[in-house]
């Protein structure tokens, strides 16, 4: 069963449920998280978020820098936080954590 959001209610759901996602920030109608990967981790990690991202229908940015993996999530064009979005950074975190576990 799926609850139904709308106006105030909503926006306080996706800010309690983004509060649960360590590492995650919001920037306006964005979402991101900087992690320490090296290139191996860095490429089973973007596989991972492809499958879920499609499935969702969203398009995260997923960047490299140095040792590092940027990830954002959201229109950024003044298109409101969905819950799609939230949704797909829980479970970007579920892929961080098995492409980093031993």
């Amino acid at each position: 069963m799926r609850a139904l959001f709308s106006g105030r209610a909503k926006h306080d759901y996706l800010s309690d449920a983004l509060a649960l996602l360590t590492g995650w920030t919001r920037e306006g109608e964005q979402i991101h998280r900087t992690i320490a990967l090296d290139d191996t981790q860095h490429a089973a990690l973007t596989e991972r978020v492809k499958v879920v991202a499609d499935a969702l229908h969203l398009r995260p940015e997923i960047s490299r820098s140095a040792d590092r993996t940027q990830i954002r999530v959201g229109h950024g064009d003044g298109d409101p936080l969905t819950e799609g979005a939230v949704l797909l950074a829980a479970r970007i975190e579920d892929a961080v954590r098995a492409v980093t576990q031993p």
